[in-house]
């Protein structure tokens, strides 16, 4: 399927029918190092907090900074590899557990269907996300460094809302090979009902959807109800420039 210009590859597909689609092996490895280097970061400044504090107690005492090394030096290194591999062991399990419970889909257009992204995440509390795109403000891509090494990225979502928080975006697509071409079949779907996007030369005009009218939806209500006021006022517009002539 062409898309601006690219060529959306498997398992693309399964966005566009709107299959469940699942983050790379890759993401995997990228949170595993991260987790890692994160215990490392952390081991290595205890033990240079540690020797510091024994440096001042020595100078305090008049031992030799060397003799409080020596007599704790056992202890403290036991404890402090105990959490060490409490944290990259709880990494190993906990990683791969989160990975495999996470679940996105970009609902394409399909009947009475809202088009969306649905985001299915978490281990003990999970939680299932629907972002439709009539609420989409703004959509964009990222790529750390990790993510390049590993070649993945991630698609951040944010609505009304949310757009400037400090929270950050509202969902997140992360760790797909794919990013690019989610990322930009997401602004296709948007372009078909939002006002005119211009990218380069390319303008594209909304393609106003019917609303499903669905029980108890407020914002659908006042959706339609805001249609019919404007449809009546087109029509008045239009006479009172018609009697004018």
């Amino acid at each position: 399927m062409e898309n601006e210009g690219k060529v959306i590859k498997p398992p693309v597909e399964s966005v566009v029918s709107g299959r469940i689609f699942t983050p790379s092996s890759a993401f995997r490895n990228k949170l595993w190092i991260e987790g890692i280097l994160t215990a490392t970061t952390i081991w290595t400044i205890a033990i240079g907090f540690w020797l510091g504090l024994v440096y001042l107690i020595s100078l305090d005492d008049g031992w030799s900074f060397w003799t409080y090394v020596e007599i704790w030096w056992t202890p403290v290194s036991f404890w402090l590899g105990v959490s060490y591999a409490i944290w990259v062991v709880s990494t190993l399990i906990v990683v791969p557990m989160y990975i495999n419970r996470i679940e996105y889909s970009v609902i394409a257009e399909s009947g009475e269907t809202m088009p969306e992204i649905y985001v299915k995440k978490g281990i003990i509390k999970i939680t299932r996300k629907h972002v439709p795109f009539r609420t989409i403000t703004n959509i964009s891509s990222t790529s750390g460094p990790f993510d390049r090494l590993f070649g993945i990225g991630n698609v951040l979502v944010e609505t009304a809302g949310f757009s400037g928080s400090m929270m950050g975006p509202e969902e997140k697509i992360e760790g797909v090979r794919f990013y690019e071409e989610v990322r930009d079949f997401i602004l296709n779907e948007l372009r078909k009902f939002r006002d005119p996007y211009v990218t380069a030369t390319e303008v594209v005009l909304p393609r106003e959807e019917p609303v499903p009218r669905m029980d108890n939806s407020l914002d659908d209500e006042m959706l339609i109800t805001l249609r019919e006021i404007r449809d009546v006022m087109r029509k008045l517009e239009s006479k009172l420039g018609d009697g004018g002539q």
